[in-house]
């Protein structure tokens, strides 16, 4: 019987920015719901083909009993999914009790959309080249941030980041209690003045994509470098 539902909040971004999760962590909590009865939910709104083609659970090489999934599945389309054991898919209607529908499940153009999509990141490489192209992105404003004065970290997974002002370092919600929001305020409309949109939340990641050209990055590159030299030395 299943007594409870135990849910991962987007693995390793969401509401707190980018944090990554513990593999000791998921592995227990993978072992305490097996060993009680209760079923554990990734939801990979965020991670889900991200990180790669088996989002964060196949990164973390945790299997969950349902995933959940969003745009990704469309292509960026609207849509949604979710999926799991069978023993627990077969309560859905039809075959099950649980009735569930929605007016766009099943949208053929998002689905379209979605196909066309996995087939460009079933690519061979394509999970290697972005994190290289995130990494080389991210390597100069690391260097850079090392010399500040100004707390300041930056953390990254696969090809998502974020750059939190005033702490060193974020692992729970209690750390960002120490952020400089008003510092982030100062940052983020810095860049959108020059034509660079972050994520206008100082909670939220930032995603790097295979179709952002070299040139537009090293254009964002540099702003960030420039923000740092001329507001936080």
């Amino acid at each position: 019987m299943t007594r409870a539902v135990c849910t991962i909040l987007k693995g390793v971004a969401g509401n707190m920015g980018c944090v990554a999760a513990d593999s000791d962590f998921l592995k227990g909590l993978r072992d305490l719901c097996t060993a009680e009865g209760i079923l554990l939910i990734f939801d990979e709104v965020i991670t889900g083909f991200r990180v790669g083609l088996k989002g964060a659970q196949g990164h973390y090489g945790i299997t969950p009993d349902l995933t959940c999934l969003g745009k990704i599945i469309g292509g960026g389309f609207p849509a949604a999914a979710f999926g799991g054991r069978q023993e627990i898919m077969d309560m859905i209607a039809p075959l099950g009790a649980v009735y569930h529908a929605g007016t766009l499940s099943g949208n053929p153009l998002a689905m379209c959309a979605g196909i066309e999509t996995l087939k460009l990141i079933e690519k061979p490489g394509f999970y290697q080249s972005l994190e290289q192209k995130t990494e080389e992105f991210l390597k100069p404003i690391r260097q850079a941030s090392a010399h500040l004065k100004t707390p300041l970290a930056i953390q990254s997974s696969g090809s998502m980041f974020t750059i939190f002002f005033g702490v060193e370092k974020v692992e729970s919600k209690e750390d960002l209690n120490f952020m400089d929001e008003s510092r982030f305020k100062h940052f983020f409309r810095y860049l959108f003045e020059r034509g660079i949109y972050f994520s206008p939340s100082a909670y939220e990641a930032n995603f790097l994509s295979a179709a952002h050209i070299d040139e537009n990055l090293k254009k964002a590159q540099n702003c960030i470098l420039d923000y740092f030299s001329t507001f936080l030395i």
